[in-house]
């Protein structure tokens, strides 16, 4: 039996630091645990551009589709501000998640204890937070048609369609109450449905689906920017909240801060299952590229290694290995072991992005 595939693309700016960390835990499973990847690499955003001259190629395109699940960095930054927009290295990203078809978005809002200082809300309002956001992630405004930017009479006008349909909305509506089944059987639907048609659509599928297929999942319905102010007021109100491309976006970022620290939060983006029953899938942390550390060690690379445990968990049914993994980031903070983002005390030598990848190999040693 071949070993689960893996195609590992480090991106831009802190991407190859950080993966670099990730390495050190597949490394560590395969030496200790015994767990083994066929690990390929490429590239993708920026640096691709700068090689090929496109911030994705056809073959990597073709290899991403291939492999059990694919790892990527972080695309982007200001050396490529100026590039036309067809080839921006978010292109690179934004096609492998439409090729793929890759629908669902995972990204979980969890506030470790170590951190919850670190949250610009109260501790007691994040202190245990642990939330799921579920995005949609190949439709919407961000794909929809006519877009671009026009001239009409003497001035410049720029459009973007929202735009979904019915089977759209409802994939990504059982994606997130089958989630929910297997955490508190709780959905928040969120859109805005008070002043867009798309809104509306997506209110209807949500609760016609609900009702036949999860009437046993408790479904809550929200405006998207009631939503965002209720998650600033009382976030542990929520358990999975699912909402549209553009909104999700805006969303999960927020739920991000609470936490606080985007260095700190993993994503998984899944499509439909392949032939061997896995879904098609993409894990990434939530940072960007932070060009203005690349190269420094100064990256806290818990968001990347926690992707990586997505993986372990969704795409390679490895449930266990993923938990004593996040187990082992979780004791790594909570014994005091910091990036810079992490740091609010003066005096402090913060760790490097190695040391910190060092001290969770460290904590899974500790872990047999």
């Amino acid at each position: 039996m071949s070993n689960p595939s893996l195609l590992i693309l480090p991106g831009d700016g802190i991407g190859p630091e950080v993966m670099a960390e990730v390495r050190k835990i597949i490394t560590w499973f395969g030496d200790k645990r015994g767990i083994t990847f066929d690990v390929s690499e490429d590239l993708v955003g920026g640096c691709a551009y700068d090689a090929h001259g496109v911030p994705l190629t056809d073959e990597t395109m073709a290899k991403a589709q291939e492999v059990d699940a694919v790892l990527l960095g972080a695309v982007g930054g200001p050396k490529y501000d100026s590039l036309d927009f067809s080839v921006k290295p978010e292109r690179g990203l934004l096609r492998l998640r439409k090729e793929m078809d890759l629908f669902s978005n995972l990204r979980p809002a969890q506030c470790f204890d170590a951190l919850a200082d670190f949250s610009s809300l109260k501790k007691n309002v994040v202190a245990g937070l642990d939330i799921m956001i579920i995005r949609e992630l190949t439709s919407g405004v961000y794909f929809g048609e006519p877009r671009g930017i026009i001239r009409e009479g003497n001035e410049r006008v720029g459009i973007n369609t929202q735009r979904y349909t019915e089977s759209e909305i409802a994939r990504v509506a059982r994606s997130a109450f089958e989630m929910a089944r297997k955490r508190s059987n709780k959905v928040c639907s969120m859109e805005k449905a008070n002043v867009m048609e798309s809104g509306i659509l997506w209110r209807e599928v949500v609760q016609e689906i609900h009702d036949a297929e999860y009437p046993d999942v408790e479904l809550s319905h929200m405006y998207a920017d009631a939503g965002a102010m209720q998650l600033t007021r009382w976030p542990k109100q929520f358990d999975v909240i699912v909402t549209d491309n553009l909104f999700g976006d805006l969303l999960s970022d927020l739920a991000a801060m609470l936490t606080g620290s985007l260095g700190m939060l993993p994503s998984a983006s899944l499509g439909a299952p392949m032939a061997n029953g896995r879904p098609k899938a993409l894990y990434e942390p939530v940072h960007g590229s932070a060009p203005d550390i690349a190269g420094q060690e100064k990256a806290n690379p818990c968001a990347c290694i926690l992707s990586f445990a997505m993986a372990l968990r969704y795409s390679f049914d490895l449930g266990d290995e993923a938990t004593r993994l996040e187990a082992a980031v979780e004791k790594v903070l909570a014994d005091g072991v910091r990036t810079a983002d992490l740091l609010n005390e003066e005096g402090v030598t913060p760790a490097t992005t190695s040391q910190m990848g060092d001290a969770v190999v460290a904590a899974l040693d500790a872990s047999l």
